[in-house]
């Protein structure tokens, strides 16, 4: 048995007593309070048969007001009848039993009963119906009251819901990015590491001055990936980016002189101001050179590369150019794919063209 259900039983114990005095409804006290203990035992079972435990109700308060036990009501004391009903959604059937027991106590009162008038039936009845309409309405706005804080209250569970949703996908994305970014350091370590590897074991016997100078440059180029590499995992032990980027732009003459150690001549230019572009433009520029020398270094045989950009106030383009004996432009190997995915998802474009040579051109519109 629910809490609600003994307050609902407590309250026509109590009211129903309370408002035949107040109506002068009392005839015998015994039969007031035998109605006031059948109606408290059909509200136990609102909660199951709302529909017939209202019938029941005003029909036994229609059966002792027509046999004369009580003198006042004829729908307001199954007022909590009424009041379930609403709550629970049945307003209409709620308003037709009202309608009907109404209309028929105003016969009985106007037409049955001599002692009353008619217009003695319609001030009572009227009042009564006015008390009826007043508790199916205030039941209506609290159930609907309930309703909107339901709804509400799952809309924002939805949003929150979402939002956690958006956020993970948002970490997911960053550390996809992180992880081209290990990609690129790494790979750009590996090849200028190598080239240098390989002249110290090819002057090793015959200068051993060169020799030592080349494991001192694949030394300085090691030292400085691994101050990247552990920032980058730095980053992905917070689980969150920091708000510089992996490679800034400033960084772009570092790394051209890394590939100069590896025996090829660098040049970089820039035109224009490279202060106006935001960190993510700037980390997908420095990846695209770092990934094109990268390849210059590897694959290309070539002896001198520039590398090139224009700022300009919408967008900025950057060409990363050698002289070796370039490859096919619709190829996607030696990490292309990850250059086009970075330019892209930046809304930006990738040429790669191969005429005495090989040139990696992207263009990256400005937010």
């Amino acid at each position: 048995m629910r809490r609600h259900d003994l307050t609902t039983a407590a309250v026509t114990l109590i009211g129903v007593p309370v408002g035949m005095a107040l109506t002068g409804g009392t005839i015998n006290t015994t039969m007031t309070a035998t109605l006031a203990v059948w109606l408290a035992i059909f509200a136990f079972f609102l909660r199951r048969w709302p529909l017939t435990v209202l019938i029941l109700s005003v029909a036994s308060v229609a059966a002792m007001r027509g046999a004369d036990l009580i003198g006042a009501g004829w729908a307001w004391p199954a007022t909590a009848a009424f009041v379930a009903m609403a709550l629970w959604g049945r307003l209409r059937a709620a308003s037709i039993v009202a309608a009907a027991i109404l209309l028929y106590g105003l016969q009985w009162d106007a037409f049955v009963d001599v002692d009353h008038g008619v217009a003695w039936a319609v001030a009572h009845v009227g009042a009564e119906a006015l008390w009826i309409a007043a508790a199916l309405a205030a039941a209506t706005a609290y159930r609907n009251n309930l309703r909107w804080r339901t709804e509400l209250t799952a809309r924002l569970t939805a949003d929150e819901h979402e939002r956690e949703q958006a956020a993970r996908r948002r970490r997911a994305e960053e550390r996809v990015e992180i992880a081209r970014d290990l990609h690129d350091v790494v790979s750009h370590t590996l090849a200028v590491v190598g080239v240098h590897l390989n002249v110290a074991i090819d002057a090793f016997d015959d200068d051993r001055a060169e020799a030592r100078e080349a494991l001192r440059l694949a030394q300085d180029v090691r030292n400085r990936a691994m101050l990247d590499l552990r920032a980058l995992v730095e980053v992905l032990r917070d689980g969150a980016r920091t708000d510089q980027p992996a490679g800034e732009l400033s960084g772009l003459e570092r790394l051209a002189d890394q590939v100069r150690g590896a025996g090829l001549e660098v040049s970089v230019t820039e035109d224009g101001d490279r202060r106006d572009v935001p960190a993510p433009v700037a980390t997908a520029l420095y990846r695209v050179v770092q990934e094109a020398l990268t390849n210059t270094v590897r694959h290309a045989g070539a002896s001198r590369v520039d590398v090139r950009l224009h700022y300009r106030p919408t967008e900025v383009e950057v060409s990363v150019a050698d002289d070796g004996r370039g490859g096919s432009p619709d190829g996607d190997g030696h990490g292309i794919p990850g250059m086009r995915e970075r330019v892209a998802a930046l809304r930006g474009d990738l040429a790669l063209v191969s005429e005495g040579g090989f040139t990696v051109r992207a263009t990256i519109p400005l937010p």
